[in-house]
């Protein structure tokens, strides 16, 4: 009896070939390739892939033994000269392959990506009004996904790089037909911008605090008032000055010597006729006034 694997020989086998990789500018005007992530693959690679069991859709690793660099990739098509394959400039620059150089392919199966964070190259990329469905039109064009890669999109005539910074539920998923949230990291050379803090109630408080701090040394002189005594004694009634400096301060007038943390009493004076203050001590004297009795006094 003929066993399956008799019948079929390559069924249950792997695509593994290495090829020539160049980049799709040598194909002519191909904008179409240069804005996603799938590789123009020659006829051979179609007629090998059918024979053999792969699961669809074609997923493809890019290697580079030399330098140790990989890749994932779609394939769009297959008109390639024979032994050749032409991908986007971006995979050769993260690949680090030059025109000509050897690549190994080989097919893949991908798990459906969940999850994708970006960090654009630029700060330009912040000029975008919605970058997420941007980003989102320009993933049509691509099959997978590889942490690590930095992939470019066009927007507006003008080319942006994407460094993929992480992918779940591994660090290579296939983006087709999927649900995948997106985020995005700053920008390469993005600073925050210094923001003032508004002065409020305990702004204020802290001030005055600083400033009575400063004020530590200023001597302190609580009030003294002035006053009569009713015994007419005159021990103990000096006037001692309440104003820091010593000066007397009028009414109405500001008090241009003010200092933080001290307090000016203002007392009231008289005014005289040449408009000076009134300094002169005043005698104090008790009630003396006459007066009339309702009684009349006894008779003589």
């Amino acid at each position: 009896m003929f066993g399956f694997g008799h019948m079929f020989p390559e069924v249950g086998r792997t695509f593994q070939t290495t090829y020539r990789c160049y980049s799709v500018s040598m194909l002519g005007d191909r904008e179409d390739v240069e804005r996603g992530g799938k590789i123009i693959m020659p006829p051979s690679a179609l007629d090998q892939l059918t024979r053999l069991n792969i699961q669809y859709p074609m997923l493809f690793k890019l290697v580079n033994k030399k330098h140790n660099r990989e890749t994932h990739c779609g394939v769009l098509e297959f008109v390639a000269d024979e032994g050749r394959i032409y991908i986007p400039y971006w995979m050769m620059r993260n690949l680090l392959l030059d025109e000509g150089g050897l690549v190994q392919i080989d097919n893949v199966s991908l798990s459906v990506a969940t999850f994708a964070k970006f960090q654009p190259q630029c700060v330009d990329f912040l000029d975008i009004t919605n970058p997420k469905a941007v980003l989102e039109n320009a993933l049509r064009n691509f099959a997978c996904l590889t942490a690590g890669d930095v992939i470019a999109i066009k927007y507006n005539d003008k080319i942006y790089e994407l460094c993929v910074l992480e992918t779940k539920p591994g660090t290579a998923v296939s983006i087709i037909e999927c649900d995948m949230n997106v985020d995005f990291a700053p920008p390469v050379g993005y600073q925050e911008p210094k923001r003032q803090r508004p002065h409020d109630a305990s702004d204020l408080e802290t001030d005055s605090a600083m400033a009575l701090d400063d004020e530590d040394n200023t001597d302190f002189r609580a009030f003294s008032g002035q006053g009569n005594r009713l015994d007419g004694k005159k021990k103990g009634t000096d006037a001692q000055s309440s104003v820091a400096d010593g000066s007397v301060q009028k009414r109405g007038i500001p008090n241009y010597n003010y200092k933080k943390g001290t307090i000016t009493f203002i007392r009231t004076s008289r005014p005289v006729a040449n408009g000076n203050v009134e300094d002169k001590d005043e005698k104090f004297e008790a009630f003396c006034g006459k007066g009339e009795s309702l009684r009349k006094k006894g008779r003589n």
